[in-house]
């Protein structure tokens, strides 16, 4: 007798300013998945929000510096809430990847679909994946639980419109310079370093363009930007990886969108070079992250080291940048664990928790 196959569906792409990124990470995730063990099938989220079913063999890289985009156009394949219709549509599902990062993905929408479809599906459930994304929410609960996560001011829409010269006052005690972000997008997207009372509230604008939800953060003065990766690995046992550090150079003051994704202009130095003991203390707080979020599968965790060498957190990722040459997969592999069996890992525990509560 025969046993069937796994089948693993690829979704990708999405609604988000996160989209490119989205397509580049499914890249790397669809070459990694094993074809002689499982059968794949790949589902793209065009920027308007129409779901198609996507050629899994097919590349979705950046080629010739041009962004990849999920087109408005082709069969279409929604998923349902309803396990009786996906299954019509679609045949068997075993487990999903929700390669999406931002909005409308990662936040927990997806997730909350998925589970309506008892579909088990790679990473964090619900409530982490929206705690995760918005980074007021997610600093107010890890400073709950202990960890430092540096001086900052939420600003929503409402206090923003009600009173808005409250909000500036607020922003100003955290001092100068600051750094003003949407609180629930990604990938440096509409992030501006402030450093003049002036400049702070075209930047709080300008960062509500992505989102009416705004953080904005007090300047940790030379820091080093560190980063941990945490993995569900048999069982659901957490492991935390080898650390990285981001250093930024060129002409940008910090690891913006640019620098990420289409300049030559950071260093990405894996494993970083940290005392033992600081690296230990890295992984255990990244853990800690990790836990106080109630993230599963994967994350990764951002902290700041102070020139006093103190550790921050600067945020935590339940869906962090997936290609080959992202950070967390590089901090797995100098942690000797390859990009084919983390993929493969991570399903393994989504097949392993399941849906429904846990």
């Amino acid at each position: 007798m025969t046993t069937a196959r796994t089948r693993v569906a690829v979704v990708f792409g999405g609604r988000s300013s996160e989209h490119s990124i989205s397509c580049i990470s499914a890249d790397g995730v669809l070459r990694a998945l094993d074809r002689t063990a499982l059968d794949v099938i790949a589902i793209g989220i065009s920027p308007s929000g129409h779901w198609f079913a996507m050629d899994p063999d097919r590349s979705y890289g950046i080629v010739d510096g041009e962004l990849p985009v999920v087109p408005d156009l082709g069969d279409e394949a929604a998923l349902s809430p309803d396990a009786k219709a996906i299954t019509e549509r679609f045949g068997r599902i075993d487990v999903v990847f929700p390669v999406l990062h931002g909005p409308w993905g990662e936040d927990g929408t997806i997730q909350g679909l998925l589970e309506l479809g008892g579909i088990p599906y790679v990473g964090s459930g619900v409530l982490a994946s929206a705690a995760g994304m918005d980074k007021i929410t997610m600093k107010v609960l890890l400073e709950y639980a202990g960890l430092s996560v540096g001086r900052f001011v939420g600003i929503t829409d409402r206090h923003w419109h009600a009173d808005r010269q409250a909000c500036l006052d607020e922003v100003a005690a955290l001092g100068l310079p600051v750094f003003v972000k949407p609180a629930r997008a990604g990938s440096s997207r509409g992030i501006a370093k402030v450093h003049t009372a002036e400049a702070v509230e075209r930047a709080i604008e300008e960062a509500r363009v992505h989102d009416p939800r705004v953080i904005v953060e007090a300047a940790v003065g030379g820091a080093r930007e560190i980063e941990c990766g945490v993995l569900a690995g048999d069982q659901g046992v957490l492991q935390a990886s080898r650390c990285a550090e981001i250093i930024v150079g060129g002409d940008h003051e910090f690891y913006d969108f640019a620098a990420k994704y289409l300049e030559d202009s950071a260093e990405l130095v894996v494993p970083a070079q940290l005392p033992v003991g600081v690296e230990l203390e890295v992984q255990a707080l990244a853990v800690r992250a990790f836990e106080a979020l109630g993230c599963e599968g994967l994350a990764r965790v951002d902290f700041f080291l102070d020139a006093e060498g103190a550790l921050i957190v600067n945020e935590v990722n339940t869906m962090p940048g997936f290609t080959p040459i992202s950070m967390y997969p590089r901090m797995w592999q100098a942690s000797g664990v390859d990009y084919a069996e983390l993929v493969e890992t991570l399903i393994s525990d989504a097949l392993r928790r399941g849906t429904g509560l846990r």
